[in-house]
């Protein structure tokens, strides 16, 4: 496939927009008609996430015509266990936009700059974490984790979770300058100045990209949407869930890791120029 890439710069989503574990892939056709997978990440010994072939084969094509950028929560260290088709991206976002990877080494520069914004915009890290694990003895909690200490987030039992508890919570947040996001068993807690837009568009300064395509499934990939040209979301997650939508946004049907094979295809449709 030949491409011309017109200063393309692709920013995606990681989980459960392009790679999947075992229990989000969602692969509901007999097992002899299974798609094959390519494992990326091994925690502990054990594989964690995948793609399919196919994903791989368009992610590698897409990485070699276009600057390809992983934004993620993830933290640094969870971010470092993927290994993704195409080799290691130029740039990566980490950490919803509070780091900037630069051929793999964290920006410093950036990562005060953040810091500075986050101190004179949102409450103090501590209070969130205090008033997030006042549920600590509660059954449905799992465990509570400050992420690069920058936000928080909860490993919960979704199915337990008390009804009105998250209103409640999405309220206090609001307040104090934070915003919740239910992704999963994760329920993360993160201040609204910390934005994967924001590192998006410092990579786009340096890159000078002319277009910027995008991917996510979640609430925290809704500012990295907007910002993008053109972008994709799957047809699960939270931002299926609750029926977001934007003009230049395209909604797909499918689920699981189908539908991350289909952002793929539908992303390098749009490079090669016969759009999907």
């Amino acid at each position: 496939m030949t491409y011309a890439s017109g200063g393309t710069l692709i920013a995606a989503d990681l989980d459960r927009t392009l790679i999947y574990s075992a229990q989000a892939l969602a692969l509901a056709m007999p097992d002899e008609q299974a798609p094959r997978l390519l494992c990326v990440e091994v925690c502990h010994g054990r594989p964690l996430s995948f793609l399919t072939e196919r994903a791989a084969a368009l992610l590698a094509e897409l990485a070699a015509v276009t600057e390809f950028v992983p934004v993620t929560t993830r933290t640094r260290q969870q971010y470092r266990r993927v290994h993704l088709p195409g080799g290691e991206p130029r740039f990566a976002i980490c950490a919803n936009g509070g780091h900037i990877l630069v051929d793999g080494r964290t920006d410093r520069d950036w990562h005060h700059e953040v810091r500075r914004s986050l101190d004179s915009s949102s409450a103090p890290l501590g209070e969130v974490l205090d008033e997030l694990t006042r549920a600590a003895e509660r059954d449905w909690l799992h465990a509570a984790r400050v992420a690069e200490d920058l936000f928080v987030y909860l490993v919960v039992d979704r199915q337990r979770l008390p009804e009105g508890w998250l209103k409640e919570l999405s309220g206090w947040t609001e307040a104090r300058g934070w915003t919740v996001s239910l992704q999963g068993r994760k329920l993360y807690a993160v201040p609204k100045q910390l934005t994967k837009s924001a590192a998006l568009a410092e990579v786009v300064r340096r890159t000078g990209a002319a277009r910027v395509l995008a991917a996510g499934d979640s609430l925290l990939d809704t500012d990295l949407l907007l910002a993008a040209d053109k972008g994709w979301r799957p047809g699960h997650g939270e931002l299926a869930d609750t029926g977001w939508h934007a003009p230049h946004i395209t909604a797909l049907d499918t689920v699981g890791a189908a539908a991350g094979e289909g952002i793929l295809r539908r992303m390098a449709a749009w490079v090669e120029g016969t759009v999907l």
